[in-house]
């Protein structure tokens, strides 16, 4: 493969989308130590008087996380919202079948509102359509949007939150067709619920953004037909359509897992194909967008393997993944995959955030590091700016895998921004054995030049960072070659995530 560049044509011309800063999302669940011990740990040496972890809302702002989605997820589908407002002395203790675990409710709607504005993000809340339905999600929608003048209005501003929430954006439910799920559905059921939330919810504020229930996963076998069957009941309703995706290495196969984002991309692929299907069936002028609201490495072979706890406790540690290099490259190409597909998805979710398939992990009363996969996606939130190009590389060599068959080892994407002049591109290298010769074609950009290169990489693919050792891995920056007649010349080490940023050259300084 070093013999054989590989030549990435890239022009401002070939535009996809304007990036949409809400790709940058993340997910926190009642799931394990996402909250407690996570979040909000009251005890802990850097928790503000709230109970919130100082430490780990400074390495979300760093992560450059825009939208979370909460509180679930699977613990969704059994939550009573009026348990987690008001005064905390006086909230219920619960069983949550979910994760067999005990909410004590210290932690709820207030608290996270309290947590998001801190950490400068917008939330993005899932109401209850597994055990409650249309009259919740309106009382809840009351509390938390309505100035004043009623009586759950009157509560939030008892509870000493004078100003409403203004929360804009709210998912119909969580994995509806899912068999686990709590008020597990048909499609036909969950479509109707969810058109008569979405309804009635929009006669009170019709500016909502509205979430319906798509597919668990790809592999569901209800997969297609039942997101074409929900968009029938809602599609003049909503404004995206859920996807969620985890992956991870199966016995030993690292190439496979390296290509998931192939598989991805097929996804959002039928998935687009079936919400413009009901489009043309429905005669809609509108068009439904994707909210891919779960993604990420999650292995969860390991965590079906040993389960819940027996025993009911409060907050167990529950698919605490150790992340690797290979991981981080995963995500980064997932990141990739998500830009691609600016024109059709306009929010993401990494699934989590702290602690539980998290980018953050955080010791109890210890410290907070960053995971390997904390720095594609922190680094790709920060540089990724302006309008998402397409990026066409030739002579590019392929590899063949047991789960995608022949995928190409390069996966590229660029972004530009015109009022800065910057370009900045994101490449992953999937080989396992040589380097990558890159060939870049930026003759489109006269008076370029390559201001920064940062690699993640490390010999051993499965190298991660721990307590003992956080800093194990981490992106470097490398000295990058000169631009010479419009073409950049570089290589990528195997297993690896880069990122490039080029900036016009000021000929007056």
């Amino acid at each position: 493969m070093a013999d054989r560049p590989v030549t990435v044509h890239i022009d401002p011309a070939f535009r996809i989308a304007p990036v949409s800063r809400r790709t940058f999302g993340s997910f926190v669940e009642h799931m394990g130590r996402c909250v407690y011990g996570g979040l909000y740990e009251p005890d802990h040496p850097s928790a503000d008087a709230v109970g919130l972890r100082r430490d780990v809302l400074d390495l979300v702002r760093e992560q450059g996380v825009t939208v979370v989605r909460y509180p679930g997820g699977n613990f969704v589908s059994g939550y009573h919202w009026e348990d987690g407002v008001g005064p905390r002395d006086q909230r219920p203790t619960r069983l949550d079948p979910a994760w067999h675990s005990v909410e004590t409710n210290a932690f709820g709607l207030d608290e996270f509102m309290t947590w998001a504005q801190a950490a400068g993000i917008e939330p993005m809340l899932a109401v209850n359509l597994g055990t409650r339905g249309p009259r919740e999600a309106l009382d809840l929608l009351e509390y938390a949007n309505h100035p004043g003048g009623t009586r759950l209005s009157d509560l939030r501003r008892s509870h000493g939150r004078e100003t409403p929430y203004g929360i804009r954006m709210w998912c119909l439910g969580n994995e509806m067709d899912g068999p686990w799920q709590l008020g597990h559905q048909t499609a036909h059921e969950y479509g109707r619920r969810a058109a008569e939330t979405a309804r009635a919810m929009r006669m009170i504020d019709p500016t909502l953004e509205l979430v319906a229930c798509g597919s668990s996963g790809p592999d569901m076998p209800t997969f297609a037909a039942w997101e074409a069957t929900v968009l029938e009941h809602t599609y003049d309703q909503v404004d995206f359509v859920s996807a969620h995706l985890y992956h991870e290495e199966r016995d030993g196969d690292l190439a496979s897992l390296l290509a998931s984002s192939v598989g991805m991309d097929q996804f959002i692929d039928d998935i687009v194909a079936t919400c413009d299907h009901v489009r043309a069936r429905t005669r809609s002028s509108k068009r439904i967008n994707i909210s891919f609201d779960e993604w990420n490495v999650w292995y969860m072979r390991d965590f079906l393997a040993t389960g819940v706890p027996t025993e009911w406790v409060q907050a167990p540690p529950l698919s605490e993944d150790d992340y690797t290099v290979a991981d981080a490259v995963v995500v980064g190409s997932s990141l990739i995959t998500l830009l691609r597909h600016s024109d059709r998805v306009t929010v993401a979710c990494q699934a989590q955030l702290v602690n539980t398939i998290a980018a953050i992990r955080a010791e109890p009363g210890g410290p907070a590091w960053r995971q390997t996969i904390f720095y594609p996606f922190a680094l790709t939130a920060r540089y990724a700016r302006g309008t998402v190009l397409r990026v066409e590389c030739t002579s590019a060599p392929t590899t063949d895998t047991a789960r995608y068959g022949d995928v190409p080892l390069l996966d590229v994407v660029a972004t530009y921004d015109d009022d800065a002049d910057e370009l900045v591109v994101f490449a992953v290298h999937r080989g396992q054995r040589e380097p990558a010769t890159i060939d870049m074609d930026l003759r489109a950009f006269p008076g370029y030049r390559l201001a920064e290169q940062v690699v993640l990489h490390d010999p051993d693919p499965y190298a991660r960072n721990t307590s003992a050792e956080p800093d194990r891995v981490r992106p470097q920056t490398v000295a990058g070659a000169a631009v010479d007649q419009g073409r950049l010349a570089l290589a990528l080490p195997p297993v690896s995530w880069t990122m490039l940023r080029l900036t016009r050259v000021d000929v007056t300084a």
